[in-house]
């Protein structure tokens, strides 16, 4: 039976290079998140000012937008895993220095450049992750993937600070930032650890091109692809309005929920747990031919739910709209993802990521800069209404836009049937799913062949996976006997080639076109993810198994499920 489910969430994780650099990202992660709560409380209890409270952000935001964008070409012109365990190491010496500077009861000016200095690192790291996923995982794959980076995201937010408040009450800020250099230490070992490397790019393209339009390429690439700049945008609002939320759910704690200014972490726990909780349903929205809906869906489950605040005055009721809140926005964020990676060239995705998180953190910014302002000039109540209804309408305004993307999804989609239809009557693809089926379709090649013309000869390296569309094939194998013996003729929605592929062999028979004839024909990466990545069953792998054991001198005696690679 065939399924059209993809793979559960947590499968990427099998994938051990991905599940290495997860690993190493989740350490990194919660450490640096539980070090912010320390650099507050440092600065505070050295200067007793909120001015330097806000001096604190602004050191560490605003150095890593001005060059956040030269921090993605960096993830491109060097090989990217070298690269994060340099800034790892880097890192944990700032956070050394903060741990001396604390013990001795350094002034907090120093301490913030320190910490800039460690964000903008941070703003090279968080490109080169993202632009290194698409190699640690099979492509149908990335958006599980990139569920698992945002739920670790999620996970930081909710922990790191708990964990950084609990070391504080056991010790000290200087223990605080000592310990997150040791986070910075051990994800460098585990990322160490990796197989996989990248490519090192000529961002310079031979010295002609100058930092500036190395930055713009990523700003480029991102709207050479109609998907990717509508998804992004929509990412990039998101942000605006998560940047909203970090001033407007600290005034709504203090004012109408008795929960003071500390409540804001509470609520931004809620945002996690949401996106925790919708972090299964990613996977099957991403497969979706009508991403349009999906993002709009996404952004009025995130925005509309703050109307709620109106007359919520219970921190429990706020704490489940939050919640909700957060189902929202990881939609919105893990599909602007998966679809830069998987529309835009390998060679650019550093400079491709280096643009979007600035993109981002601008947002983020531009949000928490307006909303002090909104609130002055009106009060909580019409915030919450512009945040609540506002950007939702905003959004309304792409819906045309979004249309247009998906009906030419959609048409794409319709084109591939005819091919859909051929792998489908594959037996050994019968368990592939919906997904796998159109990645085949899109990247299959098909080749016209006039009667006579031999596919395939006995010997030649296995090179790729046949399936006839239209005529029929004679097959013939010598297998190292004296005469040539003719094995069983093959018709349409019949396939060869897999048993090189599968055994890692040369071609054991000569297929032959009896009359013309069209076939789809899939590289071998292409058919191996297919089938590895999805549930091939013992039936279509015993097909395999007998195909091979009666051409001659190949009897085998291999399990079905070991004709499979590693």
């Amino acid at each position: 039976m065939r399924t059209d489910k993809p793979d559960g969430l947590l499968r990427v994780l099998r994938h051990r290079d991905f599940r290495l650099l997860m690993i190493a990202f989740t350490t990194s992660f919660a450490g640096s998140w539980a070090y912010n709560v320390a650099l507050m409380g440092y600065v505070w209890e050295a200067t007793r000012s909120p001015v330097w409270l806000g001096a604190v952000t602004i050191g560490r935001f605003v150095p890593s937008l001005l060059l956040g964008a030269y921090g993605g070409v960096l993830a491109d012109r060097f090989e990217r895993v070298r690269l994060m365990i340099s800034i790892d190491v880097a890192s944990a010496a700032l956070m050394i220095g903060l741990a001396v500077l604390a013990a001795v009861g350094g002034h907090p000016a120093l301490a913030i450049v320190l910490a800039a200095v460690c964000s903008v690192l941070g703003m090279t790291y968080e490109p080169a992750t993202a632009a290194l996923t698409p190699q640690t995982v099979p492509e149908r794959e990335l958006a599980a993937a990139n569920t698992i980076r945002n739920t670790v995201d999620n996970i930081a937010i909710i922990a790191g600070p708990a964990i950084g408040g609990l070391l504080l009450l056991l010790g000290s800020p200087a223990l605080v930032f000592a310990i997150n250099a040791g986070t910075f230490l051990v994800s460098a070992l585990i990322t160490g650890r990796m197989t996989v490397r990248s490519q090192p790019v000529d961002v310079t393209e031979g010295g002609a091109s100058n930092p500036l339009r190395q930055m713009l390429v990523g700003v480029q690439a991102i709207a050479s692809s109609q998907t990717a700049t509508v998804l992004c945008a929509f990412s990039v609002i998101a942000s605006f309005v998560y940047g909203v939320d970090t001033v407007q759910l600290i005034v709504l704690s203090d004012e109408r929920l008795g929960t003071g200014a500390d409540g804001y972490g509470y609520l931004l726990a809620g945002l996690g747990v949401g996106g925790l909780a919708a972090a299964g349903l990613v996977n099957r929205i991403s497969a979706l031919p009508r991403l349009g809906t999906a993002i709009l869906a996404g952004m009025a489950v995130y925005c509309l739910p703050t109307l709620f605040f109106l007359v919520v005055e219970s921190p429990v009721a706020a704490f489940a709209i939050e919640v909700v809140r957060g189902g929202g926005t990881i939609i919105v964020d893990v599909l602007a993802v998966t679809a830069l990676q998987r529309s835009l060239p390998a060679d650019k995705l550093g400079r491709v990521f280096g643009a979007f998180f600035t993109f981002v953190l601008a947002a983020i910014s531009l949000g928490a800069f307006v909303t002090p302002l909104a609130l002055a000039a009106t009060s909580l109540d019409a915030t919450l209404w512009m945040a609540g209804l506002g950007i939702p309408v905003l959004c309304l305004l792409g819906l045309p836009v979004l249309r247009r993307m998906d009906n030419a999804n959609v048409a794409t989609v319709a084109a591939l049937e005819p091919r859909i239809a051929v792998l489908q009557r594959a037996a050994i693809l019968a368990e592939a799913s919906r997904p796998v089926l159109e990645r085949l379709a899109s990247n299959a090649e098909e080749i016209t062949v006039d009667a006579g013309t031999d596919v395939v000869r006995e010997g030649q390296d296995a090179d790729a996976f046949y399936v006839i569309e239209s005529g029929s094939m004679a097959v013939r194998s010598r297998g190292g006997e004296a005469m040539e013996r003719e094995l069983p003729s093959m018709a349409e929605g019949q396939y060869f080639g897999e048993i090189g592929l599968l055994r890692r062999i040369p071609r054991t028979a000569t297929v032959t076109a009896r009359e013309p004839s069209t076939l789809l024909k899939i590289t071998a990466e292409d058919f191996l993810e297919a089938l590895t990545t999805g549930s091939a069953s013992v039936s279509m792998l015993e097909g395999a198994r007998t195909r091979l054991a009666r051409t001659p001198t190949y009897a085998v005696d291999a399990e079905p499920r070991d004709l499979l690679p590693d």
